[in-house]
């Protein structure tokens, strides 16, 4: 009855990938004149999550700060590099690109959809991981621990969503994707499940690599982003937007 509580639980923790379904009813020019908002709610999401969830899980575990510090550093040297890659990936795949026509073109969106899954796919595989460890304690823990996973993903993928249509995606696409992403928290759960508690130590190395990860796509995808915003309306909304998202993330941590 555990495991079929737990695969339930996280089956619902999957679906939260959906999130991005109310912006359907939105026509395609009016969504696109709302992304800059959006990228705003990404920014404070994924820096809240990271200083106000991941980061303090991580300390509080008692695997030490340092070791915290060096996964958290290991988060933003990886999707570094992993960056450079799609970039050059995306320079020398199908043809060949000058530095000048690199210059002409915009590459980041397309590397930050790739950026947002690879990171969100380790973020989900950690909720798995959470739900799981819960379970084995009791029932109750373990649905506690769904609610509270519940509550953190929503604004987390109405924000990922926005960014995957930013990146240029289609809605299905991004919706589709989303949820694939999400599928990961299946292999934390199973991982739990077949070798027990133990592997729960690894929770907070892995909470730490995810903060690095958010820290990095936010600092240096997305506020760059932000910076292309003109106008000061639309400069005090963005602003604003960053402001809210961050507060949902501390407000979660301040509740739960």
């Amino acid at each position: 009855m555990t495991w079929i509580y737990a695969f339930g639980a996280v089956g619902v923790v999957s679906l939260v990938s959906f999130a991005g379904l109310f912006t359907i009813s939105i026509r395609e020019t009016a969504l696109k004149r709302i992304v800059f908002v959006l990228v705003g709610l990404a920014v404070g999401a994924l820096f809240g999550d990271a200083f106000v969830h991941l980061i303090p899980e991580a300390l509080e575990s008692g695997v030490g700060e340092t070791w915290v510090g060096i996964a958290v550093m290991s988060g933003i040297l990886l999707f570094f590099a992993l960056e450079k890659f799609l970039f050059w990936h995306h320079c020398h795949g199908e043809h060949e690109e000058s530095e000048d026509t690199i210059a002409l073109h915009n590459h980041a969106p397309k590397a930050l959809g790739s950026l947002i899954l690879t990171a969100d796919f380790v973020h989900n595989a950690v909720d798995g991981v959470v739900i799981g460890a819960g379970f084995l304690v009791s029932m109750e823990v373990g649905m506690a621990t769904t609610v509270a996973v519940v509550l953190h993903e929503i604004p987390q993928e109405i924000a990922d969503f926005g960014l995957l249509i930013h990146a240029g995606w289609t809605r299905g696409k991004a919706l589709l994707w989303n949820f694939f992403s999400a599928l990961s928290a299946f292999l934390g759960l199973s991982l739990v499940l077949l070798l027990g508690e133990g592997v729960e130590h690894l929770v907070p190395i892995a909470a730490a690599f995810t903060a690095g990860a958010f820290i990095y796509i936010a600092g240096s995808d997305l506020v760059p982003e932000l910076h292309k915003t003109e106008g000061f309306g639309r400069t005090v909304i963005q602003i604003l937007a960053v402001v809210v998202g961050f507060g949902l993330m501390l407000l979660l941590a301040l509740v739960g």
